[in-house]
Order: structure tokens, then sequence, then C-alpha cells
């Protein structure tokens, strides 16, 4: 099968990650072809040689008449190159454009999480609901995702498949060692981005100072969020920065809004603890008091909980064997890819 996957941005984060493991996967026995857009191209050193790379620069996040256009052109461009089987488009640029552009019978269309346009871009509901007839399925990564999307009257061939990995490979994990290693670690690794609410990570930091904090993927400049703890340290971008996780004790992420964040998965892959945000589908895979606890955004009831796990040896032991034994059952990239490969030759 030739499978032509599309993404609009070629900078690393949770969709891309998706994006390169189900590629790479899939590389192994289909002609894979992976086509992205604006981005810094981090994504690329992740990518497996045996998948085809194709640059589509006027395909970007941001509205422009004139580069939409182009982009279009440039991905009809590619479809008359390779004319692949299966298109499988990502993220919601891609998404649109991708549906006007390639044969519906074709093509395949991944929300990763519907809350980014369900509740911050509602004005986009009525396109989205059009062009649910532009594609042969929707693809949710969370029952969550799926509920809502059929809330909105978004209800044609829809489906789930739950985001899946790899266990990052180790071997060339990043030093955190200048950190007092004394002390547990708690690790978050997001963009800095208003609904990542970096305010509650360094607001949990204060109020548990015997604890390390640890923050990866700032790009932005933090003085905004005032004078950090000194346990509480942003560290920026870091290669393979999913890998971490192994030398931590604890992942936290509080948000605003998600799909089904791939360093959850990441972490559990690792047998690690999370304490996160009750938002989006990550009530599906963090169940509270089997593998860690989803809170509503409250500093102090992240720092109950963070403390509740790291304080005591017996629960913390019994959330790291039921974080791997779920991640075993239900997260891995080889479910994730076999449930796509079921939708793409559903009707074939």
């Amino acid at each position: 099968m030739k499978i032509l996957q599309v993404i609009t941005q070629s900078e690393l984060g949770g969709a891309q990650t998706v994006v390169v493991q189900l590629a790479n996967n899939l590389s192994k026995k289909h002609e894979v072809i992976l086509a992205a857009g604006q981005g810094d191209g981090k994504m690329w050193d992740m990518v497996s040689n045996r998948v085809i790379k194709e640059d589509c620069h006027h395909l970007q996040r941001s509205i422009s008449l004139k580069n939409d256009l182009l982009a279009a052109f440039e991905l009809r461009r590619l479809y008359k190159k390779y004319t692949p089987d299966i298109i499988h488009l990502h993220s919601s640029k891609a998404g649109t454009l991708g549906r006007i552009v390639f044969p519906t019978k074709k093509t395949v269309y991944t929300v990763h999480g519907f809350d980014s346009i369900r509740l911050a871009f509602r004005k986009f509901l009525p396109i989205e609901r059009c062009l649910q007839h532009f594609c042969k399925a929707i693809v949710g990564v969370s029952k969550y995702d799926e509920i809502n999307l059929l809330s909105e009257k978004i209800n044609r061939n829809i489906f789930t498949v739950y985001n899946g990995i790899s266990t990052p490979c180790t071997n060339d994990i990043a030093e955190i060692s200048q950190f007092n290693t004394n002390k547990p670690i708690v690790l978050s690794i997001a963009r800095v981005a208003a609904p990542k609410r970096v305010d509650l990570f360094v607001d949990t930091a204060k109020r548990l100072p015997n604890y390390e904090f640890i923050w990866v993927g700032n790009q932005r400049d933090i003085t905004e969020f005032g004078i950090l703890p000194p346990n509480c340290h942003f560290v920026g971008n870091i290669r393979n920065a999913g890998a971490l996780c192994s030398k931590a004790d604890v992942l936290m992420l509080s948000s605003d809004f998600e799909g089904l964040p791939m360093v959850i998965l990441e972490a559990m892959s690792f047998g690690k603890p999370v304490v996160a945000s009750n938002v989006g589908g990550i009530r599906e895979i963090v169940q509270n008091n089997i593998n860690g606890f989803t809170v509503e955004n409250n500093a102090q009831i992240f720092a109950d909980k963070i403390q509740y796990i790291l304080g005591n040896k017996d629960i913390y032991n019994k959330f790291s064997q039921n974080a791997l034994a779920l991640f075993n059952d239900n997260l891995t990239v080889e479910k994730m890819v076999q449930g796509y490969l079921e939708i793409y030759c559903k009707d074939k």
C-alpha cells in the first residue's frame, strides 16, 4: 500500500510524534511519504530513512489566502507525483486543505484534540461539519473526542484510535545531573503557551520545595512568570525529550485542553505515575488511584496528589506497575498502527 501522511507543521510536538511513529512503523511493510509544512524542521530528525520526505513550504498554521492556495497546489502536485492509495491528514489546516484537494474515498483525517476547535476556535465548526463529507473517516484520539465530535453534529464515519508509541530510546538521553538529584524529580514536557498553564507548574513547585521541578520545551522568555522558586527549572528544547521520563519520578501535565498527550504515554512506558489536568482524553489513560490522578487546575490539588504519590513507597510502586501494564495493554505503537490499518482498508 502507498500511504501519504500530511501534517501542517514540521516542529517537534505531540501530533508530530504520532505521525513520525506511524510513518516509521508503516514503512516497514508499506511505501510511506511524509509531507509537512511550516516549522523548524526538527521533526525530520526522527523520521526513518525508509520514509520519503516532502516539504510543503506554503503549508502553515496561520490563515493566508495566497499561501493556502499555493499549499493546495503543492498537495495536489504530491498526489499526482505519488498517486497514493491512502492519504492520512493530521491537524486542522492540513485536514481542511487536504479534504478539499484529495479524493474523498482515499482520505482519512485525524483530529489531534478536538477541544482545540470546539472550545478555542468554534467559528471553524461549520467548516468541520461541511468537510466531514469529504473524507472516508474522521479519527479521534480518545473516546472523549469521539463523543464531542458527535455532539457537534460531526457524525459521519467517526472512529477512535488511541495514540501509541515505542518506548523512547535512552541511549542518547540528555543529562539532567546538574540538578539536585537527591530530590525526587517532577517533570513536565510541553511548549510554553497559554493553554499549558505554566503558572500552575510554578505555583505547584513553590508548594513542594523538597522536590525538583523540571520543565522541558520552553522556547519563550519565561520572565513573565516572575521569580522562579529555586527548585523550578526551565531547560529549553531537548531532542528525544520523552526519554527524560526515565530519569523522573512523576510526570506533571497542567493544561486547559488536550487530546491524548504523547508525553503521558512516554512516562507510562517507563512506569512513571502521572498527575495531570482532567481535560480531553487524559482520564481514559490516567486512572485515579491506579496509575496517578486527573485533577482540576488548582496548584494545591496538584501538590497534594504529587505529595501523596512520592510520600508513600508502596503507593508509588503500585502506581508505577499499573502505569506500565496499562501502557503495554493499550498504548503501544503496534496497537495504533493496527487501528489505522483497519480504517485504511475499510470499504476498499
